[in-house]
């Protein structure tokens, strides 16, 4: 090793690395600091580097002890010309052992240190929900950056939780004598002691940790102006105020980053025996750095205690957040410092938010619950947002919390709100949700010519079918709740209303499970007001739902039954034979077939002699039925004579009716007989109709209805010997079933794995 001279640190740094034959590269990537550091500390910049990386370059360069403590020698001579802070004043806190995941943020940090130009010196904004870890992060980012960083890392907790949050002015003169500004040295203006920061800033390679930052006024005067360094700023607010920042907004962790901070807290062994019951608990901690931390302290605590017994207890989510606290550390009390820094008004949104259905809530819904303008919610929630106490949807003007936020919300809204009150804002959401749900859904109504009339809000209004159906699809959670609320309440007028204007909308949304719901309400509604034949309409519309959307034969017949025992009792024929149809499809699907045809027959004898539009359309749909019933059992040759008859039907004048609606009732003829030809192994007549169904039921945005077409086209392509044609469509099927969780998807991945080409 080459003797070194009398001189600074950086000249007997420069000779050491030359008698050992590195390269600033090779040495930097052997120390773990950045060559811009290393270039600093040979140039005499940076003149005295902190005692762990002067161990660094030892180890690097291999030198002995006497040269090492030479080295360390040169480097504390050189701190003490510096101005440097007094060991200790602002010194990191210590790093968390078991720190998990962030590795893209850390890279992206450790990018920021290694590429930072003077002229801007970077800051990096940690912002992000309370509890996400953002103080961790940054104190185990700083102590993986040191070596980069030697002339010294300061860490300044700015207390934004606290009553009175530090003040620029403080925060400065902390900062001052940790660099080495004492007495009356000191400045006593803001002005004058940031303008004397950033000149002892703008020659020194310092990490900065500003840790708690309540607002933009508060930091700006403590961000270095020029200089090579970094400052890393954490809050709970988004700080958007700032320019050029690089923003790291952590996110939750991933389920298996969950899992692996447990591990790391309570130890592989235990995990490992209980790998669920581990999945189980980092879902009921929602994933949260904080929460998993509670959890995993509690059971590090407890080594006896099962972790499935703690995943548990959880599971209830009333007692969750009380079980989420150890030692000074509570989840709640974290939450709440958050709830506490709010204005009255922006608690009282956010908290009424937990009334909302369904995983988001719309700004709308936001403002009929909270009693406020829809504009002053607007920017509220914007703030809740930066704040970090809701999340935005990245596509639509939808919010959302984390699951123990809302516990958190729910329980502020139990203690601010009293019963009356809370229920006086769930009746005016749900008045104003069924106003305008009703409206948006009698645009679908077939027999309806004219724009519906009567939605809370005309200038919102949805004006067309498209944005009709986007409302209905998009408040979908809203407005079943309000139908649920306006049901409990007894405003059964109002429950039938928009059950009836809901139920040409419902054919266009088979998909959903809920329409059980809805038609089991309003049937309640119309036996509670003695309307017999209100009571069977929405009985055949409950048998329908169980039918078509929920899959269940026994349920649908028993409201077909009650739909006909309450038609043939006030003299409702068009409801007989609606009945008699619902009351079929389900035998058919229990088996009981015979009685299935039997019905069938009968619901096509009582529309035949009703000519209005209805009667004829009902008639069209038993003859459907009939055909299908007949042709599944064998008697495909009966079952055509019914479906040419539907089409017969189809092609008569239907005053009043729709061509929408006449399209789609044609459409269902033409797919049955499409079906029938195959069944008879027509296979060249099958495929046109089948074809012309599929294009009416995609043009109409039917799912339900297209997805079972492209399974039955494809079968018939197959017929026809052309499989890739056939390939090509089984596939569109699937995905169409998979999405809309139609049971006939296993039929379709069955009939396209078949096709799978071999390979040679």
């Amino acid at each position: 090793m080459t003797t070194t001279t009398d001189g600074g640190f950086g000249q007997r740094l420069r000779v050491l690395r030359a008698g050992a034959g590195l390269s600033q590269e090779q040495l930097a990537h052997a120390a773990g600091v950045s060559v811009r550091a290393l270039a600093d500390m040979e140039r005499g910049r940076t003149r005295g580097p902190q005692y762990r990386t002067v161990k660094a370059l030892a180890r690097a360069l291999k030198l002995d002890p006497d040269e090492t403590r030479e080295l360390e020698a040169a480097a504390a001579s050189g701190r003490s010309g510096t101005g440097r802070a007094p060991a200790g004043a602002l010194d990191l806190p210590r790093d968390t052992h078991d720190f998990t995941a962030r590795g893209h943020a850390l890279a992206t940090l450790a990018a920021l240190a290694d590429t930072a130009e003077p002229a801007c010196p970077p800051v990096a904004v940690v912002a992000g929900a309370p509890g996400l870890g953002k103080t961790a992060f940054a104190v185990h980012a700083a102590h993986h950056l040191t070596p980069r960083f030697p002339d010294g890392q300061l860490h300044l907790d700015l207390r934004a939780m606290d009553p009175e949050p530090i003040d620029p002015l403080d925060a400065l003169a902390r900062l001052l004598t940790a660099l080495g500004v004492t007495g009356q040295a000191l400045p006593r203006s803001l002005e004058d002691r940031a303008a004397l920061f950033r000149s002892l800033t703008a020659a020194r390679r310092l990490l900065l940790v500003l840790d708690n930052a309540a607002d933009e006024p508060q930091i700006r005067p403590l961000l270095p102006a020029t200089g090579p360094s970094l400052a890393i700023v954490t809050s709970r607010n988004s700080l958007t105020g700032l320019d050029a920042v690089h923003r790291l907004d952590l996110p939750l962790l991933r389920r298996e980053e969950a899992v692996e901070l447990l591990t790391r807290i309570v130890g592989p062994d235990r995990v490992a025996r209980e790998t669920q019951a581990a999945r189980d608990l980092a879902d009921r901690c929602g994933h949260l750095p904080l929460a998993l931390r509670i959890a995993g302290q509690r059971l590090a605590a407890r080594p006896r205690e099962t972790l499935g017994k703690l995943a548990a207890l959880l599971n209830q989510e009333e007692r969750r957040l009380d079980l989420l606290q150890t030692g000074d550390r509570q989840v709640r009390a974290a939450f709440a410092l958050s709830y506490q820094q709010l204005d009255p008004a922006s608690r009282l949104l956010w908290r009424r938010c937990a009334l909302a259905a369904g995983p988001d809530v719309s700004p709308e819904t936001a403002a009929l619950l909270a009693g406020i303008p829809l504009r002053d919610t607007r920017l509220r929630l914007e703030e809740l947002c930066d704040r970090g106490l809701l999340h935005p949807d990245p596509t639509a003007e939808r919010y959302r919390f984390h699951d123990l936020l809302r516990l958190f919300a729910a329980e502020r809204l139990a203690a601010d709100d009293d019963p009356a009150t809370r229920e006086e804002a769930l009746d005016r959401t749900a008045r104003w949700m069924l106003a305008r749900a009703t409206t948006a859904a009698l645009h679908f109504d077939a027999e309806r010519h004219s724009a519906p009339a009567g939605d809370p809000d005309p200038v919102t209004a949805p004006a067309d079918r498209d944005q009709a159906r986007a409302w209905l699809e998009a408040e979908r959670d809203q407005w079943l709740a309000a139908l649920d609320h306006t049901h409990t309440a007894g405003h059964h007028r109002q429950v039938l209303d928009t059950a009836e204007a809901m139920h040409w909308f419902s054919d266009l949304a088979q998909h959903w499970p809920q329409w059980t719901d809805v038609f089991r309400h309003s049937s309640d509604a119309a036996r509670t007001l003695a309307s017999p034949h209100e009571e069977a309409t929405h009985l055949n519309y409950l048998a329908w739902a169980h039918s078509i959307c929920a899959h269940n034969p026994p349920a649908a017949l028993e409201a077909a039954d009650a739909a006909l025992t309450a038609a043939r009792a006030c003299g409702d024929p068009l409801q007989t034979g609606w009945a008699l149809a619902y009351g079929a499809g389900a035998l058919r699907r229990l088996g009981r077939t015979d009685e299935a045809i039997a019905r069938l027959r009968a619901s096509a004898a009582c529309h035949h002699d009703n000519p209005t539009t209805p009667g004829r359309l009902a008639e069209l749909t038993s003859l459907n039925g009939l055909g299908e019933t007949l042709r599944q059992h064998g008697r495909a040759d009966e079952a055509l004579e019914h479906h040419l008859n539907s089409l017969t039907i189809c092609q008569q004048d239907h005053p009043g009716l729709s061509p929408h609606l006449l399209a789609i009732y044609r459409a269902i003829a033409l797919r049955h007989l499409g079906n029938t030809y195959a069944a008879l192994a027509c296979w060249q007549e099958a495929e046109p109709p089948l074809r012309q169904a599929l294009t009416a039921f995609e043009q109409a945005d039917s799912p339900a209805r297209s997805g079972p077409v492209q399974l039955e086209l494809g079968r018939v392509l197959l017929r026809l010997g052309r499989p890739d044609e056939a390939r090509t469509t089984l596939a569109a099927a699937l995905h169409t079933l998979t999405t809309h969780h139609h049971p006939l998807q296993t039929e379709a991945a069955t009939e396209l794995d078949a096709l799978a080409p071999t390979h040679h």
